[in-house]
């Protein structure tokens, strides 16, 4: 009897602590702030990778995230040829070995201790979601403007993740972190939306008897978009795949989503028939603008006045605009 042994190799995967998922595409101007802010995560010692899901860039992002993962064995790259964001989140999520799993943005910059903070939130909280509030920053004059405008309660209809200083239950919340079987008990992010697919879960999560918990400690930057052009191409988008939320639901996660939309409503009727009436319905809106321009103003800078009402009006028409088309796409 003659016995061969023959050499193998045994691919073992090890769970590790935390995943952090990343969806982008094209984001060259971006990604090399982002991927050194990830490696500059101060982790305590926390076993982490990191999958970052290119939606098939074609400016040069997927040689940098391709180089840095050459370099450091925790960044990981998959491909995401559906190039949405929620199909890159659910290609991460494939891939992930983590217990817990923490959504990152290219378009963010994290305080050093974002992952440590979002781990020791979950578990002292023992909510199902956590993460912190909208922080918005910009660097020219307009993107200071759409900054100041974004935190303000006036943009944000009073919803509480725009509250830097809150800490407590919300109903949504940026990006967020995730025990794995959360997620797997909720069901990942529904490709179908193109827009609001994190705010989408969350309402599933929430309708499922879900927790969501926001903490200030847990720190992060949101760049805005670089134009009036840019936020209103964003903020339609935002208000037409809202309707797509709302019509899989049958329910709005808040009363504050339709508000634009009516009043956009409202003031295309009035025009048409009550001109007068019309004039009398938009001065409230007028002399609000003016108040929350002066408070945000006061907060962010005094320069950036002149153009607050302007982005205000950018934020909530766009909004309003995307809604309805999104309702009358439905009707047709």
């Amino acid at each position: 009897m003659i016995s061969i042994i023959v050499p193998c190799r045994i691919t073992v995967i090890v769970p590790c602590r935390i995943t952090v998922i990343v969806p982008c595409r094209n984001e060259r101007l971006y990604i090399d702030a982002f991927l050194d802010g990830l490696l500059a995560q101060k982790t305590d010692g926390l076993d982490w990778e990191a999958w970052i899901a290119d939606g098939m860039s074609s400016d040069g992002t997927r040689d940098r995230v391709i180089g840095q993962s050459n370099r450091d064995a925790r960044v990981h790259m998959v491909d995401n040829p559906g190039r949405s964001a929620a199909s890159g989140l659910n290609a991460a999520l494939g891939k992930s070995r983590g217990e817990i799993v923490i959504r990152m943005d290219v378009h963010t910059a994290y305080a050093d201790d974002y992952i440590a903070r979002c781990v020791e939130t979950l578990e002292r909280t023992g909510a199902d979601n956590v993460g912190g509030p909208w922080r918005a920053r910009g660097d020219s004059y307009t993107q200071r403007a759409i900054a100041a405008g974004f935190q303000s309660p006036f943009c944000a209809g009073g919803a509480r993740s725009h509250d830097p200083a809150y800490e407590g239950p919300v109903d949504s919340v940026y990006l967020g972190c995730w025990r794995r079987p959360t997620l797997d008990r909720i069901g990942w992010f529904d490709t179908a939306l193109e827009r609001n697919q994190d705010d989408e879960w969350n309402l599933r999560l929430v309708r499922a008897g879900g927790r969501i918990w926001q903490n200030p400690r847990i720190r992060s930057w949101y760049n805005v978009r670089p134009s009036l052009q840019a936020l209103a191409r964003q903020y339609f988008d935002y208000g037409f795949w809202k309707v797509a939320v709302i019509r899989k639901h049958g329910q709005v996660a808040s009363w504050r989503h339709l508000v634009p939309g009516l009043f956009l409503l409202l003031n295309v009727a009035l025009l048409a028939w009550m001109p007068r009436v019309a004039a009398e319905v938009d001065a409230p809106y007028v002399a609000m603008s003016l108040f929350f321009s002066a408070r945000a103003a006061q907060r962010s800078g005094w320069t950036l006045l002149p153009m607050l009402p302007l982005v205000f009006a950018v934020y909530h028409f766009a909004y309003g605009l995307g809604f309805l088309w999104g309702c009358a796409r439905t009707i047709i």
